[in-house]
């Protein structure tokens, strides 16, 4: 978050009723600063290279680049913001093919508010975080996928210390927490992320958390 005051915001989705009723509620928030709205996918990455807001909240389904195709396009710039996926569409590919681009968050529509704050400010904040239900979803995707002999990974490819940052990450803490709990500094919390997301060939922390409790590595 590069705003120690506020985290600043852009909302994004096709529909202004979902926007206004997005401000509304978000605006309850002392800590919060809607800083642009966008209806398509093209207007939202002129935003975000104009503004550089800290949280994108987004819709999958928009014109002119869907969701996913504007995460992937904000990674691969190696954008500060962070995108959280505020949709309708709760089936296993979506949600797969989200996560896979990038979201550090996914929310259903219908969320509640409190769980939309806590999204915001985990992922602001450098963390991950997933609705419960969607995680329930991705979890029985996962294990449904698992081939009859799964090719687990072995614990002691990760150090003690890295299975302690990737229980940690399992519930949502950021770096500066992880940090804080282990005693470490948040730059020697970065390197132990990386490194556990080589060793789980994961895309991202949501991606690696998923595949620890996939293979029993962790529980949520």
């Amino acid at each position: 978050m590069t705003h120690a005051t506020k985290i600043r915001l852009i909302l994004a989705d096709d529909h202004p009723i979902v926007r206004d009723g997005l401000r509304s509620i978000l605006g309850t928030q002392p800590d919060f600063e809607i800083i642009g709205e966008a209806g398509s996918g093209a207007e939202l990455l002129q935003l975000v290279a104009q503004l550089q807001p800290d949280v994108v909240l987004l819709d999958l389904a928009m014109p002119g680049g869907d969701g996913v195709s504007v995460i992937q396009n904000l990674r691969a710039q190696a954008s500060a913001t962070a995108c959280i996926v505020f949709t309708a569409f709760d089936t296993d590919n979506r949600i797969l093919t989200a996560i896979h681009a990038g979201a550090r968050g996914y929310l259903l529509k219908g969320a509640p508010r409190e769980d939309i704050f806590r999204a915001i400010r985990v992922v602001a904040q450098g963390g991950s975080l997933l609705e419960p239900s969607v995680t329930s979803r991705l979890l029985d995707h996962l294990t449904h996928k698992m081939p009859a002999t799964p090719d687990t990974l072995p614990p002691e490819l990760l150090t003690e210390r890295e299975m302690e940052v990737l229980q940690l990450l399992g519930k949502g803490k950021t770096n500066k927490e992880i940090g804080a709990e282990l005693f470490i500094t948040e730059r020697t919390v970065k390197f132990y992320v990386s490194a556990i997301l080589s060793k789980l060939s994961a895309n991202n922390r949501t991606e690696a958390v998923t595949i620890a409790v996939q293979r029993g590595l962790i529980q949520l």
